[in-house]
């Protein structure tokens, strides 16, 4: 039997829940990551400070003060212990990069799994984009309709009371000899 068949496959839904929209990015925070690879936070943190070049702004970034109040407030059963300092979040590309700072087989496999997640979520965003696209054209047809109904309404309207207040025309055109 390989080893990694010991590797245990965390439930989708598990990872998912870990990733936060923060900075209009979707995120992942340090210690979320060293739990899911089955490493410890500090030691996550010293990987990526020993590798600092290869996470740009754009890749990780720390959290606010506000930021991880906000944070901690969206997340009712907390697991964030005696923090001292706001965590550091990685970005889709940041988790991408932490594989190759961290070579456990665990960490490869579970980082595989955050990737086809990202993925999902990025899809899942697509569509529900395009459905709400649809659901617009759909809207503006309906105003669109309604106004024509409406019109038809108003003219229905001035028909029917044309014929409740018939008026006596007067004639126009050339007058019969038996009409003098």
């Amino acid at each position: 039997m390989s080893s990694s068949a010991n590797v245990l496959v965390i439930p989708d839904e598990v990872i998912m829940s870990k990733i936060y929209y923060i900075r209009g990015q979707k995120v992942m925070t340090d210690s979320d990551l060293a739990e899911l690879y089955g490493v410890e936070t500090r030691r996550l943190n010293e990987q990526v400070k020993r590798n600092n070049s290869r996470f740009p702004k754009d890749f990780m970034f720390q959290l606010s003060e506000d930021e991880f109040r906000n944070l901690k407030s969206q997340i009712a059963t907390s697991s964030w212990g005696g923090r001292r300092k706001p965590p550091f979040v990685f970005t889709e590309h940041g988790v991408l990069m932490l594989s190759s700072v961290l070579n456990s087989e665990k960490a490869i496999k579970v980082n595989i799994q955050i990737m086809r997640i990202f993925t999902k979520v990025r899809q899942l965003l697509t569509d529900n984009l395009s459905v709400k696209l649809e659901i617009e054209v759909i809207k503006k047809k309906l105003e669109n309709q309604d106004k024509n109904i409406e019109l038809v309404f108003n003219y229905l309207d001035e028909l029917i009371g044309k014929q409740e207040d018939p008026r006596s025309r007067q004639q126009i055109g050339y007058k019969r000899d038996n009409e003098k």
